[in-house]
């Protein structure tokens, strides 16, 4: 429930020490997050799982490309993109000078920071009385779990449409374009656990339609939005079939074009095959 964050997220100190319980900081992910849904779909300009240009994944060694492109590393990205951001960005969630923020956000990033350093002492000290292993057990293995599949959903929002899905620069970028390269996805019984964020395309659009308004909204929308609505395949009651699409992406989504104004993601392996043919 969008609205529901922000009011709880106007309750400050209070929302940053639940959510730092997760290491997550909380009002920087929200302003990212913020930057994410003004800019989906453009290829400079939106936040985390944006597309690489060409030459900038070109200039990436070879352990990076593998780090970001080869399984289970990029399900466990979202700890090193509060760090340091995506490749081709700069900046820290935990900088109130990184360009994430406006001046008057200061406060809120070094309350999330507080927040966080607060957590990693309480993590410090249980592991001093309780030992590793048991926080390993009742904390770092739930904390990589939810690592892993905040990164798998927010990827596939994204990423792995059967047909190639655009991306924007310049004045062919809209609002609406952009929010219609977002994709739903059916996680079978777990749509309800996360509250139906599956309905990721009018989430996207409306950003202020509560959760438990999305599925029927959807359901409005589609008639609207016709052949722009990409419908998500169907899924078991756990969505196994989801491991096989974002095995495809990494395997296919790697860049787009340093020029165009709509662009498609592109593969090394399809880019070094036309170089062959073209010799």
């Amino acid at each position: 429930d969008e609205c529901m964050l922000y009011f709880l997220l106007s309750c400050g100190i209070v929302i940053d020490a639940k959510k730092g319980g997760v290491l997550c900081e909380c009002n920087c992910r929200r302003i990212s997050h913020r930057t994410h849904h003004q800019n989906h779909g453009h290829v400079e300009k939106d936040e985390s799982w944006h597309p690489l240009p060409q030459r900038l994944y070109n200039s990436l060694d070879n352990m990076t490309k593998k780090l970001r492109f080869s399984m289970p590393f990029p399900m466990l990205a979202f700890p090193l993109y509060l760090f340091a951001r995506s490749p081709g960005k700069e900046g820290s969630h935990f900088n109130p000078n990184s360009d994430l923020f406006q001046p008057n956000e200061k406060k809120d990033v070094l309350t999330s920071t507080a927040s966080w350093l607060a957590m990693i002492g309480v993590l410090a000290g249980l592991t001093f009385v309780m030992g590793p292993l048991k926080i390993l057990k009742l904390y770092a293995i739930p904390y990589v779990i939810f690592v892993m599949w905040l990164d798998f959903v927010t990827y596939l929002h994204h990423h792995g449409h059967e047909d190639k899905v655009p991306w924007y620069r310049g004045k062919e970028w809209s609002y609406l374009r952009g929010g219609l390269t977002t994709l739903d996805r059916d996680y079978g019984l777990i749509n309800n656990i996360h509250h139906d964020i599956g309905t990721h395309v009018i989430h996207h659009l409306f950003p202020q339609i509560p959760h438990y308004h999305l599925v029927e909204a959807t359901e409005a929308a589609k008639p609207v939005l016709g052949k722009y609505y990409k419908e998500p395949e169907k899924s078991a009651p756990l969505p196994f079939h989801l491991l096989q699409v974002l095995s495809r992406s990494l395997k296919e989504d790697h860049y787009v074009s340093d020029t165009g104004d709509i662009v498609y993601y592109q593969s090394e392996s399809e880019t070094s095959t036309c170089a062959q043919s073209s010799d």
